[in-house]
């Protein structure tokens, strides 16, 4: 398993599908309840099977350098995932997009996801810019990318569609050059 070690707790793997999509299944179904207002989707996952596909799909885009999506671990135990989910070569810039299962919540594990993929882009993938688009009412998505030391720079009007409609959206950045004066006091 190729693994990214974030801290003592938290590590991010390249997706292993046939291993990794009934623990991931398993972790959509439990939180399908917290998670399905926000992600369109997961309604659509209904066994592991349709994981295991969504799985063999992103490795093939990291293959192809589409995109990177992970899955997040917390002391072993798979907890969830996170992705840039296409990158953009002419802004340089790449999207943040994250789910966790309900029962790590509040473990302060994705912020800390989220640090390490901005350490894997910023170093990596020679990206200058990392955006988080989280609906405004989606209150847990929005402390992630504050508590990860992102910039609101706005609001867009009707952004996400979701299952119950159009949602504003909070639009987050962090910048190279943000990041590297962060890492400089560490």
């Amino acid at each position: 398993m190729f693994t990214y070690q974030i801290d003592e707790e938290i590590s991010l793997a390249l997706p292993r599908p046939k291993l990794d999509a009934q623990p991931l299944f398993e972790l959509v179904d439990e939180s399908r309840s917290e998670l399905a207002p926000w992600l369109p989707w997961v309604p659509k996952m209904q066994a592991a099977a349709d994981e295991e596909a969504f799985l063999t799909t992103v490795v093939q885009h990291f293959a192809t350098g589409e995109s990177l999506n992970v899955v997040i671990l917390y002391q072993g135990q798979t907890a969830g995932m996170i992705s840039f989910n296409r990158f953009n070569p002419l802004a340089q810039s790449t999207e943040i997009g994250y789910w966790l299962g309900t029962k790590y919540s509040h473990k302060n594990i994705m912020h800390r996801a989220v640090a390490g993929m901005c350490a894997i882009g910023f170093q990596d993938y020679q990206v200058n810019k990392i955006v988080i688009e989280a609906a405004v009412e989606n209150a847990p998505s929005n402390q992630v990318a504050k508590k990860a030391g992102f910039h609101l720079d706005g609001t867009m009007r009707a952004n996400e569609l979701l299952a119950d409609g159009y949602h504003d959206g909070n639009v987050w950045s962090l910048l190279r050059s943000d990041w590297e004066k962060r890492e400089e006091k560490r």
